[in-house]
């Protein structure tokens, strides 16, 4: 009597004429890349395009908040120096000059500027004023910003000086 040991890897007989078919591979095919590459070069594509108007209109709200500050800045130091402060806008250069912040800010070429104030803070044909008093009012007007996309407009209210932003 013979003794056979046991084989831990029992053998699977395939019937005659079949093969056993290779494990699949985990990854990839071929087509699944190529999907995937034209997938992602269509984005790449037509996704910038979207972002630069969202970027100018970004680059406009932002250009109207900081004038916006500027006029706040401008009031803030009438009413804690006890003094007249202004805001000079130069509306062909398209930049303006705070009291408070004594430096040039310019606006950007793509800009329409226009000013509504009174007559007597018009300084020439292009350049005119807002002022602020030491009670906090103003000589009041109107600035509007505006570009190919959007429009801003900053009101300063003569009675209380109050600065508002609308679209």
């Amino acid at each position: 009597m013979k003794v056979r040991a046991a084989r831990t890897h029992p053998r699977v007989e395939q019937p005659a004429g079949r093969t056993a078919a290779p494990h699949p591979q985990p990854g990839f095919t071929l087509i699944e890349l190529l999907i995937s590459i034209l997938i992602a070069t269509l984005l790449i594509a037509t996704v910038p395009p979207l972002f630069t108007g969202s970027i100018s209109g970004a680059e406009s709200r932002a250009a109207a908040r900081q004038l916006a500050a500027a006029l706040r800045q401008a009031r803030s130091q009438a009413i804690a120096r006890q003094q007249e402060a202004v805001l000079v806008l130069d509306l062909d250069q398209r930049r303006y000059r705070s009291s408070a912040a004594r430096r040039d800010v310019q606006l950007a070429r793509d800009f329409s500027v226009t000013l509504t104030t009174a007559n007597a803070r018009v300084l020439e044909h292009s350049r005119g004023s807002i002022r602020f008093f030491p009670d906090g009012s103003s000589s009041g007007g109107r600035i509007k910003l505006s570009n190919d996309k959007r429009s801003y407009v900053v009101d300063v209210d003569w009675l209380t000086g109050k600065i508002d932003l609308h679209d």
